[in-house]
Parts: structure tokens; C-alpha cells; sequence
């Protein structure tokens, strides 16, 4: 799957200095650097020269000079110098440019060269906000886009996170709607009670009833959110960038308003992070594994399996070019049904 069209995170900024930093996203390598703002600028990471890789040269005044030859270019691509000409080379070929922007701690990167971007990144809701603290993590996990996405967002918590945030327990009998617009799409669960797991215990330390919504946003943005009353409130935001096929990099962020402080919190809250991310990413490579052993994916869906369709169908509608760009709450739904279940 290939996404056009779209913004993917590259790195965090701070891995982004002095030096050429190569990544990979959706199969294509590419090379960041600094310009001579500071800003970020990505290149496709081959000199035209004699195909060298960009990522082992060096950054000199705001350009990308090539390790070979010293062949010179600047953010746009372009060739700046080559050394042993008098004078900038008229008819040297250049290199493949894509949009960047720098916003919330991270370095985002367009996936489409040489296009002026449709609109603005993704941005991350309540980092710095009063009130909110939040947690950052990251994880390269072996799976792909859509498994991905599926397994931020299903209800498997109290089976392969099993105390962590739900229980096997008593589960009580709560409405699901289900929506999907042209740019994302959401489950809202209604008349949950608040699960007895440790971290549902941190968020709401005196239970309650639980105001859940998990969501998608294209292009890779899962997004799970907690609330309880006005006191206890926590989202969840992992936006997923494709660095090969089953090669998926997550950029985790937990931003959380609770009775207690945040530097109090924080601390409980990152291992339980670290635990549910690194549960997850075995799981995921598991099922990579059956897949490539059975020759090919199948899925089997009941009405329990409440975003997975809609996810998979917003998946291939920006693969073909079709999805949609707009801000989330911009318009009616274009899809919406309820399911009950036992959670």
C-alpha cells in the first residue's frame, strides 16, 4: 500500500541535527537535513551523479553535499555546486524534493516529491496544554499499515493486555456508534463503566462511567480517548508511518489530564506504556509470520468488529487518490450505524 498525498512523521526533531539523517518511508529512502534557516529539508536519497547514497555526506551551509563527488544541492533539490565549475551548473539534474514541516517535537515529511502539500500535518492534541501532561513513545513493529491501525483501535485489551486496562470479568452491555466520514472515521461506546484494570484505575482512581472513542484518521492516525467526568482525561495518539511493507514505525503520544499531577503520574504511566506497545508488537509480528505461512492474508468479520472495515475501506480510497483531507467535525458523516456489545 502506497499513500500519496499524505504526511508521515520521519523523526523526532531532536534526531535531526548537524548531520544528514537517512529514513525510509513507504519503501522509498529518503535523506533529511538542516537548511540554512534550520528548517528541514528532504531529499530522495540517491545523487543523480553516480547514484551514491545522499545520507553519507554531509550538510555545509544550508545544502546537501554528496560524499562522492562533493556534488552540491540545495533544499528544493536542486544542484547548487559542482566542484571544479566556475559557475552553478545550468543543466544539472536534480534530485526529488519533498515537503517537510516541523510541528510538535517531530519532523513531518510529505509523501508525495515535488507536490505542494494539500494541507497541514496532523497535530497532536493538548501537548503543552495547561492542565495536560503527556508521554512519548516509540516502536518499529513487523506488520502492516492496516493490521497496524486495526490492532491500535479493536477491543482485545482484556485478552492480550489482560489486567493492564480491562479484566476478563463481568462485562457490562453497552451502544456502540459507529461513524465514518470522508477523512476518518470513529467508534463512540456508550454506558461503559469504568474497567477495573491498572490503568483504567489510574485514570479514574474512584470508577465512574466512561466517556470512550476510539477513532482513525487518515492517513495513519489511531487515536483513543478517555474521559471521565472533568476531572480525569486521557487521549491516546499513535500516528503510524509505513517504512517498508512489514515495516511499521510508531509515534506514540499519551496526553492525560488526572486528579493527581502529571509529574506524579507520569512515571506509573510509562512503563504500562512501554508494556501494552511492546505486547503489541509481538502480536503483530506473530500474525506476520501465520500470514507469510498461509501464502496471504484473510480476515473475518462480525459487527463486533466495529472500525476495521471502515478503516480498511478510507485505507483504499487514498491509495486510489480518493480521500478525503478535511478537518476533522467538517461534515456530516457519510456512514453511521449502531452495534451493542459486551466490553
Amino acid at each position: 500500500m502506497r499513500l500519496p498525498h499524505a504526511w508521515f512523521i520521519a523523526c523526532r526533531s531532536r534526531d535531526l541535527r548537524d548531520r544528514p539523517l537517512g529514513i525510509v518511508m513507504q519503501g522509498t529512502p529518503l535523506v533529511l537535513f538542516r537548511g540554512a534557516s534550520g528548517t528541514p529539508a528532504a531529499l530522495e536519497d540517491r545523487c543523480p551523479h553516480r547514484n551514491a547514497p545522499l545520507s553519507a555526506g554531509r550538510a555545509r551551509a544550508g545544502e546537501l553535499e554528496c560524499g562522492y563527488h562533493g556534488w552540491r544541492f540545495d533544499p528544493g533539490g536542486a544542484c547548487a555546486a559542482v566542484p571544479g565549475l566556475a559557475r552553478r551548473p545550468e543543466r544539472a539534474p536534480r534530485v526529488p524534493a519533498f515537503a517537510c514541516e516541523e510541528r510538535d517535537g517531530y519532523v513531518w515529511t510529505y509523501s508525495t516529491a515535488d507536490a505542494e502539500p494539500r494541507g497541514p500535518p496532523f497535530r497532536f492534541p493538548h501537548l503543552g496544554e495547561r492542565g495536560y501532561a503527556a508521554v512519548r513513545r516509540e516502536i518499529t513493529v513487523r506488520s502492516t499499515l492496516r493490521a497496524a491501525l486495526e490492532n491500535a483501535l479493536d477491543v482485545h485489551t482484556a485478552f492480550l493486555h489482560g489486567g493492564l486496562f480491562r479484566t476478563r470479568g463481568r462485562r457490562a452491555e453497552i451502544e456502540v456508534m459507529v461513524r465514518r466520514h470522508r477523512d476518518r472515521c470513529e467508534a463512540e461506546f456508550r454506558g461503559e463503566p469504568r474497567p477495573e484494570g491498572l490503568a483504567a484505575r489510574l485514570l479514574a482512581p474512584r470508577g465512574g462511567m466512561l466517556a470512550h472513542v476510539d477513532r482513525f484518521i487518515l492517513p495513519s492516525v489511531a487515536q483513543v480517548e478517555y474521559r471521565i467526568g472533568d476531572a480525569s482525561h486521557l487521549v491516546v495518539t499513535t500516528a503510524m508511518t509505513p517504512q517498508e511493507d512489514e515495516a511499521i514505525r510508531l509515534f506514540s503520544v499519551a496526553t492525560f489530564r488526572l486528579p493527581l499531577p502529571g509529574w506524579l503520574v507520569a512515571p506509573l504511566v510509562t512503563p504500562v506504556a512501554r508494556r501494552i506497545l511492546s505486547q503489541d508488537a509481538r502480536m503483530l509480528a506473530l500474525q506476520a509470520d501465520n500470514v507469510a505461512r498461509f501464502g496471504g492474508e484473510r480476515f473475518a468479520n462480525t459487527e463486533l468488529d466495529v472500525l476495521g472495515p471502515q478503516i480498511a475501506r478510507l485505507l483504499e480510497a487514498a491509495e486510489r487518490g480518493d480521500g478525503g483531507a478535511g478537518p476533522v467535525g467538517a461534515a456530516a458523516p457519510e456512514h453511521e450505524h449502531r452495534v451493542r456489545m459486551r466490553l
